[in-house]
């Protein structure tokens, strides 16, 4: 337990991680890379440059300071981001090198603000979040699919859009795994370890992409976007969408994540649920919507999906068939090459009220489509989401 004093003076530091939180989270990125090149192979480096994981680690920072006197809280979303961890293979032994940089960040963007008080008190509240998060990732990692990256092979790739592909692998022989025993959640993502060798490339690179089918009878399918961004391809989305044909062998790491369906509402016919998506963001909701109607086609559902245009809406053909049978579904889709964009006016007489909503799409979507549904008094627990980027991002603490 955190002594008082302790707590006082990360309570009295709010003010100062409002203000400079990102600065250090970034500066703490530079330098532990810069010392510790190997994790590199870890981190998603794109989203440092674009500033998602600054952005995500400096709330997750502040969320720990403002509830210091009841960490307990935070378990939500330490159980989130644990999820990501086990994925990426993250271990106990990486935290003593990031309490280290986060400590050494604050000292160098505070100067003489951060007195040796301060410092001990982050120091020894940093031990008290580790372990909570080294907790609760060592029960994900006992309960996981498989121990570390297992081999698979790609046995289909299935264009969806002329950016967006289905791909299907089934574990190699030499992985020891066998496709009938895979097991995950309708919601939950691989991760992916690649070595792409293009742009000069030195590193491992790992992502994470969402599963878009309610079982892996047929093996694992997943889809993934080539992403182009400001004239800036992807490197791991391009990579795939460029070099891995069928025949080639990639390495993944067990499904994870807790994004997915109210098992208490699957059976009931009188919970409308809400599926909504944006661009690429309908693979997870695609997993679920297999899920519902395997389970229970009598269920209401709303199929809300945005796309630029119909050539860039992905599933369409899988989504009329599965919404076929149901008993009461709707689809409304947006595309916003030629229509607005979905608003809460738009969200208004398509979410009736009690239902149970999932979204999903990019960071910026997500923002969007948060405050649209609880600007329709929508409760806070009725309330689903994955973003397409790092979750805390999108977080207010």
């Amino acid at each position: 337990m955190l002594s008082p004093s302790t707590r006082k003076i990360i309570s009295a530091t709010v003010p100062v991680l409002e203000q400079h939180g990102t600065t250090i989270t970034s500066v703490f990125y530079k330098n532990m890379l810069s010392e510790h090149e190997e994790l590199k192979n870890i981190f998603n480096r794109t989203n440092q440059v674009q500033g998602g994981q600054p952005t995500a680690l400096a709330t997750t920072v502040l969320a720990a300071a403002k509830n210091i006197d009841q960490l307990e809280a935070l378990l939500p979303h330490v159980k989130q981001i644990g999820h990501k961890h086990r994925a990426l293979q993250i271990k106990p032994e990486h935290y003593p090198i990031v309490g280290k940089h986060l400590l050494g960040a604050i000292k160098q963007v505070l100067g003489d603000a951060a007195t040796p008080e301060v410092l001990n008190a982050w120091g020894e509240a940093y031990g008290a979040i580790a372990d909570i998060f080294i907790g609760v990732e060592k029960q994900l990692y006992s309960a996981e699919g498989w121990n570390g990256w297992k081999q698979f092979e790609v046995v289909a790739r299935e264009p969806q859009t002329s950016s967006i592909t289905k791909m299907t692998v089934k574990p190699t022989q030499e992985s020891g795994l066998q496709v009938e025993t895979l097991s995950f959640t309708p919601g939950q993502y691989i991760t992916i370890k690649t070595h792409p060798t293009n742009h000069n490339n030195k590193y491992d690179a790992l992502r994470h992409y969402s599963i878009c089918s309610s079982s892996s009878r047929y093996g694992l399918k997943f889809a993934f976007k080539k992403e182009v961004t400001g004239g800036h391809e992807g490197l791991v989305s391009t990579y795939l969408h460029d070099s891995i044909k069928v025949g080639d062998v990639i390495s993944l790491s067990a499904p994870a994540g807790d994004f997915a369906l109210d098992k208490t509402l699957i059976k009931q016919d009188t919970v409308p649920l809400v599926l909504l998506s944006s661009g690429v963001g309908a693979t997870p909701i695609l997993s679920m919507l297999e899920q519902q109607i395997e389970s229970n086609a009598q269920r209401p559902i709303a199929w809300i999906q945005s796309s630029f245009n119909e050539a860039n809406r992905p599933f369409a053909s899988q989504v009329e068939k599965l919404l076929a049978k149901c008993a009461n579904a709707t689809a409304y889709i947006t595309n916003t090459e030629s229509m607005p964009r979905i608003s809460s006016q738009y969200l208004s007489d398509k979410i009736t009220k009690g239902s149970d909503i999932y979204i999903c799409g990019s960071v910026q979507f997500m923002q969007d489509m948060l405050q649209s549904v609880r600007q329709l008094g929508i409760e806070e627990q009725s309330i689903h989401y994955e973003p397409f980027g790092p979750k805390m991002a999108t977080v207010s603490v």
